[in-house]
């Protein structure tokens, strides 16, 4: 792993054309290499691991990161697309290794996570993976609530906790975690998914001062509305003007993000409206705040809005 490592070098990248990011990609793979192998004697290359990396916001992580030169060790469900994404990696021109597993499933964890420090080492680790949806509480099944709580909560701090050796062996080393905007608000009708994002924020947050001055930087992303599938696409769209407040591309995100992440930022609330929207959130009172999003988010479910009082 090479003694001159600069993060800066990848930082610029995140920021030029794909064009000349594949231009750039031989200076840059001098410092994260593109394999076990090293070009310097005794200096091992070091990977960056994403979760839920087969679609959406995961998928752009990883795309993002091998036009840069960085080679990945990407997770995903089974049958869920990751192979397409390898293969696009690797014709970038970096080592790429899949692993098709479900995270909710703690044995296959275990192993991923011994695979993983007994063969990759590590200098970067983007917990993407999370799940949600829209629902009353009270018609969510126990295997959803489940689900949603050991996706978004266990599965990052786990994940954190059996990689956290592997990553403090980097001479430098970054840890991002996808939280949402809906961490700064309770909000009816999910209820359940933006306790779990709030989580992941303070999780974040206080993980990054324990770290301090350990070498590792610890962040935080916390996007609005993303259109990563179908159906999340039809929730956003049945929100209608309010849905689009803040809408950015998932492509956009990961490159604002990555580029926060390699500047240490603590919290990365990626676009102008969103870092609005942010501060709205915080200084309208919490009771007219949950009022208003609740009743925006009802629409996804076609109910009628809940009345003001």
């Amino acid at each position: 792993f090479p003694k001159e490592y600069q993060t800066k070098k990848i930082c610029d990248s995140l920021i030029l054309s794909e064009k000349n990011c594949r231009m750039h990609r031989r200076r840059v793979s001098l410092n994260f290499g593109t394999g076990l192998e090293s070009d310097v004697a005794g200096e091992e290359r070091r990977y960056a691991l994403v979760t839920g990396a087969s679609q959406g916001l995961g998928r752009c992580y990883a795309l993002e990161l091998a036009r840069c030169g960085i080679d990945t060790v990407l997770v995903s469900l089974p049958d869920s697309g990751l192979n397409e994404v390898v293969i696009e990696s690797r014709r970038l021109g970096v080592r790429c290794i899949p692993f098709e597993i479900d995270l909710c499933d703690e044995e296959a964890l275990s192993v991923l996570c011994r695979d993983v420090n007994a063969g990759y080492p590590l200098f970067m680790l983007i917990n993407n993976a999370g799940t949600g949806g829209t629902r009353r509480f009270a018609s969510c099944t126990s295997d959803y609530l489940d689900r949603i709580l050991h996706l978004n909560v266990s599965v990052p701090t786990l994940l954190t906790f059996y990689l956290l050796p592997n990553l403090q062996r980097a001479p430098e080393a970054f840890i991002l975690n996808v939280a949402s905007m809906a961490a700064f608000s309770p909000t009816g009708f999910k209820t359940v998914y933006p306790a779990t994002k709030r989580f992941v924020l303070q999780f974040s947050l206080g993980l990054r001062e324990e770290l301090r001055g350990a070498k590792i930087a610890v962040s935080v992303v916390t996007p609005g509305p993303m259109k990563t599938n179908g159906e999340v696409t039809g929730r956003i769209e049945r929100q209608k003007f309010f849905g689009r407040l803040g809408l950015l591309s998932p492509e956009k995100v990961a490159r604002i993000s990555l580029r926060g992440l390699l500047r240490r930022k603590a919290v990365i609330l990626p676009g102008w409206s969103n870092r609005i929207n942010g501060l709205l959130l915080l200084l309208i009172p919490i009771f007219i705040r949950i009022r208003l999003m609740s009743r925006v988010v009802a629409r996804e479910l076609d109910v009628p809005p809940v009345p003001t009082r």
